[in-house]
């Protein structure tokens, strides 16, 4: 029974870790489908989650938090079209370049305006996202096998935990039920047939960044008013390229998709538990190899271990009208 304690602890854990990298992934999705690498993902986040921190902490408000959230994040992702969907730079040099514009812009800001080192201040409980809890959560706690997972994984959650999972058959149907999905996944196959058409390829690939910005915001919201409660400097802590991973090991599927960022929270979540416990013929194992496992995992994907991944074929090409 212990065991089974361990198990449905771990799995809450894994859920809660995967929620910034399934917004962030899906996010990339988008802008990749449409043929804008965004190796920008982790800037929007650390942005996303400092002006989150910081409006929710003068305002008493988390939805106020979260707006504030996804604003930076859409500025972010207009600007990196303007560098290259306008000006047709390179999407790899615009998108890092916007990684270190976060980087150091939250810390100047946050030493600025809190002089807490890059910190934010404490944001006050009001002005978090709590945990909800599910109708029968507590009267199914002690329902053996089923009960746990129901009231310790299912309930208990934050309701950007909740939007995360319901943008995944959301996405799923944009892409592949609507007109412009269906555009989004020509222009980046082939820009210059939907050019053709009388469709404005630069107008879809902005539409695709706004839509990537916005669920960053969400992302980077999760990460300062959700699961924790200020803003840490370079609390995203590489997970916009971890979600990157996640998305190229789906193959630009948004239930794969899924399904990977939920494989590397687990290893999150098993690195947090494994933190000082002893291993048989081992012995305790220091916390730096476990805490490197996302990562190490995340370069062994990109390595080729995955089988063949095909981006869209028109990614990271800036499109040139033909006249």
């Amino acid at each position: 029974m212990e065991n089974y304690e361990i198990f449905v602890s771990m799995l809450g854990s894994t859920v809660r870790l995967s929620i910034p990298l399934i917004f962030t992934a899906l996010a990339g999705l988008f802008s990749e489908r449409a043929g804008i690498f965004d190796i920008g993902l982790e800037g929007k986040m650390l942005a996303s989650a400092f002006a989150a921190a910081c409006v929710a902490y003068a305002t008493g408000n988390a939805w106020l938090g979260l707006l504030a959230g996804i604003g930076i994040s859409i500025l972010f992702g207009v600007i990196h079209g303007f560098a290259s969907i306008t000006n047709r730079g390179n999407q790899i040099v615009s998108g890092v370049a916007l990684n270190f514009v976060a980087a150091g812009l939250t810390v100047v800001l946050g030493q600025a305006w809190f002089n807490q080192g890059g910190r934010t201040p404490q944001v006050p409980n009001g002005a978090r996202f709590d945990p909800i809890i599910l109708p029968g959560a507590e009267a199914m706690r002690h329902v053996p096998i089923i009960g746990p997972i129901y009231s310790q994984v299912i309930s208990g959650n934050n309701i950007l935990t909740y939007i995360a999972f319901l943008m995944v058959p959301i996405s799923w149907w944009v892409l592949y039920r609507t007109r412009f999905g269906l555009r989004l996944r020509a222009v980046g196959e082939n820009p210059g047939a939907v050019d053709t058409a009388g469709i404005s390829v630069t107008w879809l690939r902005y539409r695709a960044l706004i839509v990537a910005g916005f669920l960053c915001g969400f992302s980077g919201a999760y990460l300062a008013i959700a699961q924790s409660a200020a803003f840490i400097n370079n609390m995203s802590a590489g997970k916009g390229y971890i979600a990157l991973a996640a998305l190229i090991f789906a193959k630009w599927k948004p239930v794969p998709v899924m399904f990977a960022c939920l494989l590397f929270g687990f290893l999150d979540a098993f690195a947090n538990f494994m933190q000082g416990k002893q291993m048989p013929l081992i012995g305790e194992v220091p916390v730096q190899i476990f805490q490197a496992l996302p990562y190490i995992l995340t370069c062994v994907l990109l390595a080729g271990f995955i089988g063949v991944a095909r981006p869209p074929k028109a990614g990271g090409v800036p499109y040139t009208k033909e006249r």
